[in-house]
């Protein structure tokens, strides 16, 4: 039943999602609803697909031998037996000819009618649409792919020709919850061809004799379709986020895969014109991705890697800037990678991958790529923060890969190679970094977000993170949820999920849906040295000075190397009373308790002591607390769990300095 308040909070979002658009961007949206609904007529769609004509193309993907065969097999044996683990749910039941087209957390079978036309926001009748599109993304029919290449076991084959099918019959064109996101199709086509050449593209078993060859032409019309729909559905404008550089990414690899159309080819040229143009604009100079998330930053630079192999594989480059750039964003990830290999979890994040490639237990995505970018630039530094090389790595560069990460040298690049990135805002304090005494401080003076939506920032101006001897002390406590649980993702994305200072209890930016934010907080950087004995930052940050009495929020953080100590100087600049609360988020792994007015956390050997401002309010230790929200943390995709906060909260009477003192030692 749809409520008159689901109403209003419907007609709520369209409004504030027009608020974010240009007057371009209007026109261009009403010209995109009119071309939907002649597609949904029948006009304009690819009904009819032209006859391909078909050839071999080379692989972006190798034959290897991993470490563990059994691991592929095993996986690929629990999916034949209809089990797959999807986002938070485990091992679910799909069948050996799965239901496509329902969502398997909320059991909802989606409407099957005019794709464009389907509301997927609308939970109560989709469910939460990521479980679904995470689904029919077929990263799983490339572990069936993979065991197939290690074993020629024809039953793996038969499930891949198998769910295919099925899903071919099941998402009719344009019609139902698959075809109504180009970023979805396009993950989808990248799949298709890690499965296309990993069973021997034209020349495997799958399309031998006539019911292989109708399976092919089948197969082949739907790839072509995938395209075309992509091709006309570019994201734009204010959406024109790490979608569009995917549903780029998607076309390219398509178009290199089965260059079997006319159109391909001019779609390969629009596709690659993307991809250049928005990694550059999406991914700042120094290598920070702009949508100031380190999740979305792995994404874009999986998508990037992927497009970059698939065309060099088939003589179609990418310039030399485009691979500066990905060597840039490496850097950055290299930098904030600690020790033991803990990435701050700042921004939004759903733990999924563009393809999944191995099947090691201690798969690390972010090492991946570093030793991925080792291969590839001959980098000691990335060589020395990947540690290995994993099956992900040789899947796409072969056994010279492995050769080649050997004889990359590991120490002949100091670490990190750098520690700021002003453009996108970050910068890593510390000492004694890649030891085992090492303290690395990643700290937070960049923008809210990419574009007028900012849709996977989130509201955590002038916070930062805290990592001592590969261990985690004060983190950024995840996402947990998008489209659903309004209160959670409200708090997760909001001002008091971080390490930093919320003045009257509201956030530093404003909010307009679940994916939106209005008014995003400018922030100032003021100062940024290093030196052997201390780093030090200044910035600040003015979302509060749309308060009928403005607020401006300036911290400066000094870390004192030689005594490990970081001091937080917080002033608030203002007239009158306000309400302040200092927020101070422990990993779940940290025993965190009180000793007279200070808080401890031991986190194994190390021990962390934070002395809040002298004379300013109380501190309270919040776990797995609802009223108020406070003390969890989320590393998966729908996932919490308790972890400790303590909450430092007091009034001042217009301007004040508040200074907070931590301090590291290891027993």
């Amino acid at each position: 039943m749809v409520t008159m308040d689901s109403k209003r909070s419907k007609l709520g979002w369209y409004w504030n999602r027009l608020r974010c658009m240009s007057a371009p961007e209007v026109s261009h949206r009403v010209q995109r609803k009119l071309l939907a609904g002649l597609q949904r007529c029948g006009s304009f769609t690819a009904s009819r697909v032209p006859e391909p004509a078909v050839r071999t193309t080379e692989s972006w993907l190798h034959r290897i031998t991993p470490a563990s065969r059994e691991a592929y097999c095993s996986a690929a044996e629990k999916i034949l037996g209809g089990s797959l683990r999807i986002l938070s749910l485990g091992d679910v039941s799909i069948g050996s000819v799965p239901r496509w087209n329902r969502n398997p957390r909320s059991g909802h079978d989606a409407p099957l009618s005019f794709g464009k036309s389907i509301d997927y926001r609308d939970q109560s009748l989709v469910g939460d649409i990521k479980y679904l599109w995470v689904f029919n993304r077929h990263l799983h029919l490339v572990t069936l792919a993979q065991a197939h290449s290690l074993t020629g076991d024809p039953r793996f084959l038969h499930g891949i020709r198998e769910h295919l099918r099925s899903w071919m019959e099941q998402c009719l064109y344009l019609r139902g919850p698959n075809w109504t996101s180009s970023s979805e199709l396009a993950i989808r086509l990248i799949n298709w061809s890690a499965v296309w050449h990993l069973v021997g593209g034209i020349s495997s078993d799958l399309f031998q004799g006539s019911e292989g060859y109708k399976f092919q032409r089948q197969w082949l019309d739907s790839i072509y379709r995938h395209g075309h729909f992509i091709r006309g559905s570019l994201s734009r404008f204010s959406s024109a986020n790490n979608h569009l550089l995917g549903e780029a990414a998607g076309l390219f690899v398509a178009t290199v895969t089965w260059p079997f159309w006319k159109d391909f080819a001019e779609w390969q040229a629009v596709a690659r014109k993307e991809l250049i143009r928005e990694l550059e604009l999406q991914n700042a100079p120094d290598g920070v991705n702009r949508e100031q998330s380190v999740f979305y930053h792995r994404f874009v630079l999986e998508y990037a890697f992927i497009a970059a192999l698939a065309g060099k594989a088939n003589a179609v480059e990418l310039p030399e800037g485009y691979w500066r750039r990905l060597e840039s964003m490496l850097e950055f990830l290299s930098a904030i990678t600690d020790v033991a290999g803990n990435v701050p979890m700042i921004g939004d994040a759903d733990n999924c991958s563009v393809v999944a490639l191995s099947q090691e237990p201690d798969f690390c995505p972010y090492r991946s790529l570093l030793g991925l970018g080792a291969v590839l630039f001959r980098r000691p530094a990335f060589k020395a923060k990947a540690g290995k090389i994993d099956d992900a790595v040789l899947w796409l560069q072969g056994e010279s890969g492995r050769q080649t990460f050997s004889e990359v040298v590991a120490c002949g690049e100091s670490l990190p190679v750098r520690r700021e990135f002003p453009e996108g805002g970050y910068f890593v304090l510390g000492s004694d970094f890649e030891t085992d005494r090492e303290v690395r401080i990643v700290a937070d003076a960049g923008p809210m977000g990419y574009l007028s939506l900012a849709a996977h920032g989130h509201a955590d101006a002038l916070a930062f993170t805290l990592f001592v001897a590969g261990r985690e002390i004060l983190i950024d406590p995840g996402t947990y949820a998008y489209q659903s649980k309004k209160m959670w993702r409200d708090y997760f994305r909001g001002t008091s999920a971080h390490n930093t200072i919320r003045v009257d209890r509201q956030d530093q930016s404003i909010s307009g849906g679940n994916l939106m934010w209005l008014k995003h907080a400018r922030v100032t950087r003021e100062a940024w040295e290093t030196s052997s004995s201390r780093d030090r930052l200044v910035a600040s940050q003015h979302g509060y000075t749309r308060l009928r009495d403005p607020v401006d929020h300036r911290r400066e953080l000094v870390f004192l190397k030689g005594e490990r100590r970081l001091s937080i100087r917080d002033t608030l600049t203002c007239l009158r009373c306000h309400s302040i609360e200092m927020f101070w988020h422990f990993s779940e792994r940290c025993k965190v308790g009180m000793e007279g007015s200070n808080v401890v956390a031991e986190n194994g050997s190390i021990t962390v002591v934070l002395s809040p401002p002298a004379d300013f309010g109380d501190v309270k230790l919040l776990e797995g607390s609802e009223s108020p929200v406070a003390g969890w943390v989320s590393r998966e995709f729908d996932v919490k769990v308790p972890a400790t906060t303590a909450v430092c909260r007091g009034e001042i009477e217009g301007t004040a300095s508040l200074l907070t003192e931590i301090s590291i030692d290891r027993r």
